[in-house]
C-alpha cells in the first residue's frame, strides 16, 4: 500500500511549507521516501524522466534566488530534483510524478514546497548529473516542518492565498464549456474532481478545466492559461511553462483519488472536438472510463 491514510486526507494535508525545522529526516523516512522515487518509474506519457533525493548544500540557496514568492526557502533538509528530455507532454508528464512523490512525503510527515524554474546550469543540474538533453522545470524542497511559521511565511500565505480555489462551476463542464457540471452530476466522479480543486498550481492560478462526455464517464482535462502568466513569469524569473506542469499534477490527484474509489480508467489524448472553447484554453488529455 502507498499511503497509510485516504488519498484525499492526504490532499487536503498537503501545504506548502517554506521553513523547516533544523534537523535532517529521519533515516527511516528517507529510506522510504528514496524506494518510493526508485519504484515509481511509470507516468502517463512515457517521457524519459529521473528523480532524485537530494542532501540540502549551502550552494543551493543562490539557485533560487530570482524565483519570486518561491525563492524564500529556510532551513531545508534536502530536494527531490528530477531531469526530464524533450517530448509532446514532458511537463505534464513532469508535475505527475512529482506531485506523486510530494503526497508520498506528505503521508511520512514531511513538508514540501514546490519551486518551479529553470534549473539547467545550478547545483541541482550538477547533483543529478544533467545531460545537455535534460531540463529541469522545478525542484520540491523537502524536510520536517517547523514547530511555527516565520512571519515571512505568514505574509507570503497571505500574498498568493493558497487555500483560496475557484467554485466548481468555474473549474467543471457537462459536454461543452457552457453547461457546468455539478457534484450531483458527476456522481461518483465527485471526490477525484474535488480533489483536482483541491491540487497546488503556481501562484494559485488553477488553469484545470474539465468537461464530463455525455452519457458516460470519460473526463477532458484542458488548460485554461492566465493571460500574461507565462510570458512575464519566464521574463522576469525564467520559469518553465509551469501551467503544463499544473495539468500533470490535476492528473495526478484525479487519478490516485479515482483508483483509490475502485473507478478503473486511462489517459488517452483523443481530443473531442469541443467548438467555441473560451480563450486562451487548450485541449491536454482525456480520461477514459474502463468498466472492469
Amino acid at each position: 500500500m502507498e499511503f497509510t491514510k485516504p488519498i484525499t486526507a492526504v490532499i487536503k494535508q498537503r501545504t506548502s511549507i517554506r521553513t523547516y525545522a533544523k534537523r535532517p529526516i529521519e533515516s527511516s523516512k528517507e529510506a522510504l521516501l528514496k524506494e518510493f522515487i526508485a519504484s515509481h518509474q511509470t507516468w502517463p506519457f512515457q517521457t524519459n524522466m529521473r528523480f532524485q533525493l537530494m542532501t540540502a548544500h549551502p550552494d543551493d540557496v543562490d539557485a533560487l534566488k530570482g524565483l519570486g514568492t518561491y525563492g524564500v526557502i529556510r532551513n531545508p533538509s534536502g530536494f527531490i530534483v528530477g531531469a526530464m528530455e524533450p517530448g509532446r507532454k514532458n511537463l505534464e508528464d513532469f508535475g505527475y510524478i512529482m506531485e506523486h512523490i510530494i503526497l508520498f512525503a506528505t503521508d511520512l510527515g514531511l513538508g514540501t514546497c514546490w519551486l518551479g524554474g529553470s534549473f539547467r546550469q545550478s547545483n541541482f543540474a550538477k547533483a543529478i548529473a544533467a545531460s545537455e538533453h535534460e531540463s529541469l522545470p522545478a525542484v520540491t524542497s523537502i524536510g520536517n516542518i517547523a514547530e511555527k511559521p516565520s512571519l515571512r511565511d505568514t505574509f507570503f500565505r497571505f500574498v498568493v492565498k493558497p487555500h483560496t480555489r475557484l467554485p466548481w462551476e468555474q473549474l467543471f463542464c457537462s459536454e461543452n464549456f457552457t453547461k457546468p457540471l455539478s457534484q450531483a452530476m458527476a456522481g461518483a466522479y465527485a471526490v477525484p474532481l474535488e480533489m483536482v480543486r483541491l491540487a497546488p498550481s503556481a501562484s494559485n492560478k488553477q488553469p484545470w478545466r474539465i468537461v464530463k462526455a455525455p452519457n458516460h464517464n470519460s473526463f477532458h482535462f484542458y488548460l485554461q492559461r492566465t493571460k500574461g502568466y507565462n510570458r512575464s513569469q519566464s521574463k522576469f524569473f525564467k520559469l518553465a511553462d509551469l501551467q503544463r506542469t499544473d495539468m500533470g499534477i490535476a492528473m495526478c490527484h484525479f487519478e490516485l483519488s479515482a483508483h483509490e474509489l475502485g473507478l478503473q480508467g486511462k489517459w488517452e489524448i483523443t481530443d473531442p472536438g469541443i467548438t467555441s472553447l473560451p480563450e486562451l484554453t487548450e485541449y491536454t488529455v482525456s480520461w477514459k472510463y474502463e468498466p472492469m
